[in-house]
């Protein structure tokens, strides 16, 4: 069944992207807000499309999207740079779309041409398997399915690793001298949690977490913006946070990360994912693609992630310095 919008005029119906409701519910099991955020997100680009201005601005041979968090909008904005300086392409940005189930439809819908995902998120999130902890073997099932079931193609791991992390204020790590998940677990039946809608759901999120560790709280979790968790961390309007490894937040502000001393949480590679149409019609692409594979660590994310979170720089600066430190802008004409 294909999406349409009843509310919509019939000559701009045929602008909305083809999505199929009855193929996305069923293979990916969406919780009912993030199909109306899917839908939401589909209505966007027909209306965007039918006003002459596209998300992110400016038309484009290809299309780059993004999540919305500041990682995923720099991952963004480089693939975008790296492509237009290696593979002559006008790229169009849709950055800081939503989350991994927007982006990931909007990709297999024609309308993006590539974003960076994770490979534990797809693993668990998208294909529904079970976490498990070796990275090789993750890897290889997302880039098999993802080939098979959707058309798309898994390159290489840029170089790091976001992973789901257990954050706590410095200084009650310090005070109760935990340093892991499994220490901190006696305390969680006084502390109040806050998770991203996402993590509350995922398989690989909280649900297992607080299985693995016996993680009992007094109130159910907060359901918190990505963006507002650090702040109500420092403000003690919650005592447990789940972030990403690489946030340049956690050391500027004093917050501690809680080992996972059971290793609960797959591996969480960063890798472009781009349709397979998409590499046939510009095969430039596949070296441009390649020349990304392991080019970052998991502290130049972080150092680039605090300059535009920290230092307030905008995220197209910081980018061109990072690919021009490392030779990437040059390539084109090499």
């Amino acid at each position: 069944m294909t999406v349409r919008f009843p509310f919509l005029p019939t000559k701009l119906n045929h602008l909305t992207p083809r999505l199929s409701l009855g193929a996305t519910w069923r293979r990916l099991r969406l919780p009912r807000k993030e199909l109306f955020l899917i839908l939401t997100f589909a209505l966007t680009i027909a209306l965007a499309g039918c006003s002459g201005n596209s998300i992110g601005g400016g038309g484009g041979d290809i299309v780059i999207g993004s999540k919305n968090f500041t990682e995923q909008v720099i991952l963004g904005e480089l693939l975008a740079q790296h492509i237009e300086a290696t593979a002559g392409l006008k790229v169009e940005r849709r950055l800081n779309l939503g989350g991994t189930f927007i982006c990931h439809t909007a990709l297999t819908a024609g309308q993006l041409d590539a974003y960076v995902e994770y490979t534990g998120t797809s693993f668990t999130a998208i294909l529904k398997q079970k976490p498990i902890s070796d990275p090789k073997a993750v890897y290889q099932k997302v880039k098999q399915e993802y080939a098979k079931q959707f058309g798309l193609e898994v390159t290489e791991p840029l170089g790091f690793e976001n992973t789901f992390a257990m954050v706590v204020r410095g200084s009650d790590a310090q005070r109760l001298n935990i340093q892991t998940l499994s220490q901190a677990a006696q305390y969680t039946p006084q502390w109040q949690a806050g998770f991203g809608y996402e993590f509350i759901e995922r398989e690989d999120g909280f649900p297992g977490l607080s299985k693995t560790y016996g993680l009992k709280f007094a109130k159910p979790p907060r359901i918190m913006d990505l963006g507002l968790m650090y702040r109500a961390l420092v403000d003690k309007k919650v005592d447990l946070v789940a972030a990403n490894s690489t946030d340049g937040q956690i050391a500027r502000l004093g917050l501690v990360i809680l080992k996972d001393d059971k290793q609960y949480f797959p591996p969480y590679e960063a890798v472009p994912v781009v349709r397979q149409e998409t590499l046939k019609k510009y095969p430039q692409l596949r070296k441009a693609f390649q020349q990304l594979g392991g080019a970052i660590s998991a502290e130049e994310m972080q150092r680039m992630n605090s300059q535009v979170e920290g230092e307030f720089r905008k995220v197209e600066d910081v980018v061109r310095e990072f690919l021009q430190s490392k030779g990437l802008l040059n390539k084109a004409k090499g």
